[in-house]
């Protein structure tokens, strides 16, 4: 059944691009983008959606950042501090650890319209971060800065005091500043208000203000819906951008992606772009009629998983989240829609991490198994009826399901999934949203009553928190804080992530790290799929273009393109 499907999808992607055509390579003088998914907000303490921080790496920069390579660098910051510099150290502080170093932002860093920027600029956002009527993604990556005193003789230089001696410190990428000048005045007239300071923010009311960014670009014009303009920041610090205009252009349906490219209403797509499937057929066509674009697939550390609402009755049940699990065939997925060019998880670390392990003694590893499913289903009392689905004191085994709508190879997981399940006597209703209802107030408020199928982006050797903490369950109480969507809480876990946090030997980390795999595994607070290859289609004629793998994209670097 997926092979049929999957062989229509990629017979209409044919259809769309019929017949070759001259394509103007495109110039310095503009660059259109093409992006499947919506942002919610350029605002850095609010983001949460990959679109935005897509976009945010061409209008912001923040301390530090992580290169293609793997490598922590600095970039508003002079030097990162370290303990061996004697630039940080570590303190006793009424009888608990804690670390201060010293940050000090290069001298020619500026906003859009000028201003320095300073420390106070990051005071700023972490002041409006750690305010409980602000939802906040990972509260942890600003409550982690206890406090930022600043040299009374250079505003440039500040202390920051960390609230626990953690190993990673230094690794502020997404500590970002905002200018005080501006969003200090918006967040004291409506910051006591849930939801008050978003919604009034400058980067929501008026985000063509160039004094909100600090990268080699600042936005000119948002259409929502539609596109956002950008052009270069005339006061970025660093290599001014060689291409004068981009525009980063709105299209949902990834199925349609590609007519956009071969009519030259897009220049290339971007790594939040095509399937997989249509990226496969459109490099095979591009080879095949000469085109002038490039399909790159680069190994990433993307996890496409289903979180499972754990405050559903059914989901409660570790005999039935197991049932899921063993009820579909990963590995034939993959072989059919990504022609084995991408790999089964078997959790939520990439084997590109330091981190990973396939170890049956440390992780718990489910293959595909109809019988051992029904097995479990049977223990847990839901037995098959005469209709094909299996039911427990009256009430049928189903299950919403839920993921971005237009996307097409989510859209064909479902189906795919649907299917498995349906022979194991369950019941799955697709129920599917735009990306922005979907990730913006669906999953950010737990709204989603069964199964949300989406992905997780991040960096080697990160902490898994914000996803896996009991403390980062959103709720009204925290301000709709943390992305433990599943509202998993495991004592075991907790634990383990305070100690990770606090770990300065690597090895010890990887033991840690091992140990809420084990707890990961054993309970199925989610469904595994697969780990992502990030794929972008771009001219030939693109230099300086390098993918990251990682949630810290390319368009960190986009100074350096050059067509």
């Amino acid at each position: 059944m997926l092979n049929t499907i999957a062989k229509g999808l990629l017979l209409g992607a044919v259809a769309l691009g019929m017949g070759a055509q001259a394509i103007a390579a495109p110039s310095n003088a503009e660059l259109k983008i093409g992006i499947s998914q919506e942002f919610e907000t350029m605002n850095p303490i609010i983001m949460t959606m990959s679109a935005s921080s897509y976009m945010y790496r061409m209008t912001g920069r923040t301390l530090v950042n992580l290169t293609p390579e793997g490598k922590w660098v600095a970039q508003l910051a002079k030097e990162i501090p370290s303990i061996e510099k004697g630039t940080a150290k570590i303190i006793d502080d009424g009888g608990k650890k804690k670390i201060v170093a010293t940050w000090e932002i290069i001298d020619a860093a500026k906003w859009g319209d000028g201003k320095p920027l300073i420390c106070a600029d990051f005071a700023a956002a972490q002041k409006i971060a750690v305010s409980p009527t602000v939802a906040v993604g990972e509260k942890e990556q600003w409550t982690q800065v206890e406090k930022i005193d600043i040299d009374p003789k250079n505003p440039k230089k500040c202390t920051f005091k960390y609230d626990k001696a953690k190993w990673d410190f230094y690794q502020m990428g997404q500590f970002a500043p905002v200018p005080a000048h501006l969003e200090l005045s918006v967040f004291e007239k409506y910051g006591k208000q849930k939801e008050g300071y978003e919604k009034n923010s400058h980067y929501v009311r008026n985000p063509t203000n160039p004094g909100l960014y600090t990268g080699p670009y600042v936005i000119t014009e948002v259409k929502l819906g539609s596109h956002v303009s950008l052009a270069p920041n005339p006061h970025f610090y660093g290599k001014k951008p060689n291409i004068q205009k981009v525009i980063v252009k709105l299209i949902p349906n990834t199925s349609t992606l590609e007519a956009n490219l071969r009519s030259g209403t897009i220049d290339m797509i971007s790594v939040l772009g095509l399937d997989f499937d249509q990226a496969l057929a459109f490099e095979k066509k591009a080879k095949a009629e000469g085109l002038p674009f490039e399909v790159q697939f680069v190994p990433s550390i993307t996890y496409e998983h289903i979180d499972l609402n754990l405050d559903n009755p059914i989901l409660k049940d570790e005999r039935v989240r197991k049932a899921l699990l063993y009820s579909i065939n990963r590995d034939d997925l993959v072989k059919a829609l990504f022609e084995g060019r991408q790999e089964v998880a078997a959790h939520n670390v990439s084997p590109k991490d330091p981190w990973f392990t396939k170890d049956p003694k440390q992780v718990t590893l489910y293959s595909y198994s109809k019988r051992t499913a029904g097995k479990l289903l049977d223990e847990a009392g839901w037995k098959m009826g005469a209709d094909g689905y299996r039911s427990k004191d009256g009430k049928r085994l189903s299950l919403n399901f839920q993921t971005t709508a237009g996307n097409k190879t989510r859209e064909l997981v479902q189906v795919y999934l649907q299917n498995q399940w349906k022979q194991n006597g369950i019941e799955v209703l697709v129920k599917n949203e735009p990306a922005r209802v979907f990730f913006g107030d669906t999953m950010s408020k737990r709204k989603f009553s069964g199964m949300a199928l989406f992905a997780w982006v991040s960096s080697p050797e990160s902490s898994p928190r914000s996803t896996l903490s009991s403390k980062a369950i959103p709720s009204s109480k925290n301000g709709w804080s943390g992305q433990n969507f599943m509202g998993w809480v495991n004592a075991q876990v907790d634990k383990d992530l305070d100690a990770l946090d606090l770990e300065f030997d690597a090895k010890k980390r990887v033991e840690l790290s091992h140990s809420i795999l084990k707890q990961y595994t054993n309970e199925v607070p989610v469904l595994p799929l697969y780990y992502r290859a990030d794929i972008s289609v771009v001219p030939k004629n693109l230099k300086g273009f390098k993918m990251s793998g990682h949630q810290y994209y390319e368009t960190n670097e986009i100074e350096n393109w050059s067509l």
